[in-house]
């Protein structure tokens, strides 16, 4: 899959392993986020097999573009430099 392809082109629903390609991971880690609950997914067919609703990926995948900028607001902000043993400290004058 080329970077202009996007999981749409592949139907409603993914296997693990066509997740694996739209995130560049291997299937194995995709069950692991499957498992974990981190991506949703549901079980279909007799075999049981794990399929990814197309719009649950877009929106895992958006989530980690939120997480990865407030984490890099933070990193750059005064109180990122606080250290947690100043927390809850009583203050003298």
């Amino acid at each position: 899959m080329n970077a202009t392809n996007s999981a749409e082109g592949l139907g409603r629903f993914l296997s693990l392993a066509d997740a694996a390609e739209v995130l560049s991971i291997s299937p194995h880690e995709v069950l692991n986020l499957v498992r974990s609950g981190e991506l949703p997914a549901i079980q279909v067919g007799s075999k049981g097999q794990w399929r990814i609703e197309n719009s649950v990926l877009e929106s895992y995948i958006e989530a980690l573009y939120e997480e990865t900028r407030r984490m890099s607001l933070w990193n750059q902000s005064d109180i990122a430099t606080v250290t947690e043993g100043n927390f809850g400290e009583k203050r003298t004058r």
